[in-house]
């Protein structure tokens, strides 16, 4: 079971340099995933656990 839908912000609990990363898609058990320092990629929740990314994880966005 999945506990995150599109929109919400996660990590990869094997690859915490991957940085958060914004849920794109989810088919099934596969999840595409956008992270900050690596793009998209598609995770297969079956083999790995997202973790749901905490607010105090998170950076702000940034002001122009």
């Amino acid at each position: 079971m999945l506990y995150f839908e599109l929109g919400d912000f996660v990590t990869h609990p094997d690859c915490p340099d991957w940085g958060i990363g914004q849920v794109q898609s989810i088919v099934g058990m596969n999840v595409t995933v956008n992270f900050e320092h690596v793009g998209k990629q598609l995770i297969n929740c079956v083999h790995v656990d997202l973790l749901v990314a905490s607010e105090k994880n998170m950076t702000p966005p940034i002001s122009s």
